[in-house]
């Protein structure tokens, strides 16, 4: 039974799991919107907002916090500079999610992740 069981294990150990959270996030602060399957979208969403909700707070310590999690300088210089600062005002609710319709090969549900502040067009 997985009572208080929180997180999704995705079928994957939990170092695989930490760097895949990882990489698509820093993925997702660089591109503002990635395809994946629709359950990492929804573990993907409870692992950046906490980071978002850090950017704002522009210190050392926050940078720090936040570079332990993506591990990658590119992106944490491209939220604290471009995102932190379109977010600011935005209380919470920072991505969102859109189902895409099934995969080809396994049928697996696809979902598009995406800022909020950063819809040009959706492109459909």
């Amino acid at each position: 039974m997985r009572h208080r069981k929180k997180n999704n294990n995705l079928g994957v150990i939990s170092s695989h799991r930490k760097s895949m959270l990882s990489n698509m996030a820093s993925s997702l602060i660089k591109r503002k919107r990635i395809m994946t399957t629709l359950a990492k979208a929804k573990a993907l969403r409870k692992y950046i907002e906490p980071l978002l909700t850090k950017s704002k707070k522009n210190t050392i310590h926050s940078r720090r916090i936040i570079f332990q999690y993506l591990n990658d300088k590119q992106s944490v210089l491209e939220l604290f500079e471009n995102i932190s600062s379109k977010i600011y005002n935005r209380p919470g609710g920072y991505t969102r999610i859109i189902k895409t319709g099934f995969r080809v090969g396994d049928s697996s549900e696809t979902a598009m992740i995406e800022l909020v502040d950063y819809n040009k067009c959706l492109g459909f």
